[in-house]
């Protein structure tokens, strides 16, 4: 039981935190930018939102499988091969949890009022200067909001991680798999407390991300 527990806290860890610094960067990008492709780019960034799991765990079989050609450089230029390994795991929790670390980001960005950084502008201040000082504080709220709901959902992965990653116990069966293989193997005990660590971890989060995401409006009203 602890084995799954540790291999989806650290699936998590790490798919949260590649989410969450490309999805702010992105976020941020697509909340200032003009390009007419933003739009197309907001479409396919949320694409994994709405898409079926064993679809995205199947794209990321034709991505990074041994036939691919990316998957076929990865294996002889770096030696790392995704299919049936953990790092196959942390790749589909990434891509299920970006949406919902991007989409907040955006929102918070675009939230922000253009005069507080103009101001930042023409005191001087640099772009990057204004970023660090004016964008992340005001939007920090709605960014952690994200994180935090992509947290949860990475934490809870079956699909695309059952397709790209396999269920090998001690390597990559998460905890949402070792649930998924005790009610199949009829340990509907050990199914009851794997289901109840998950929920109580899922719950404390999106109570943290709720608290959080009321202060990003009141940011907005003020």
């Amino acid at each position: 039981m602890v084995t799954p527990l540790v291999l989806s806290l650290k699936v998590a860890f790490w798919a949260t935190l590649v989410s969450g610094v490309l999805g702010t960067a992105l976020g941020l990008y697509l909340a200032k930018s003009r390009c007419w492709l933003r739009n197309v780019l907001d479409t396919v960034c949320t694409l994994p939102m709405v898409l079926p799991p064993t679809v995205l765990g199947y794209y990321l079989l034709v991505l990074f499988g041994s036939q691919s050609s990316l998957g076929r450089w990865l294996k002889d230029s770096l030696g790392v091969s995704l299919i049936f390994s953990l790092g196959g795991a942390i790749v589909a929790a990434t891509v299920v949890s970006f949406p919902l670390v991007f989409k907040p980001a955006r929102a918070a960005f675009e939230s922000i009022e253009p005069q507080l950084e103009q101001a930042g502008r023409v005191l001087g201040v640099s772009e990057w200067g204004i970023l660090l000082r004016v964008s992340l504080p005001l939007a920090w709220r709605g960014i952690m909001a994200g994180i935090m709901l992509g947290f949860v959902r990475a934490l809870g992965e079956f699909g695309a991680t059952l397709m790209i990653a396999g269920s090998i116990p001690g390597k990559t069966q998460t905890l949402s798999i070792a649930i998924y293989e005790a009610v199949q193997a009829g340990r509907d005990g050990q199914a009851h407390v794997l289901a109840l660590v998950i929920s109580a971890v899922c719950v404390a989060l999106l109570l943290l991300a709720t608290w959080l995401t009321p202060g990003r409006q009141e940011i907005r009203g003020s």
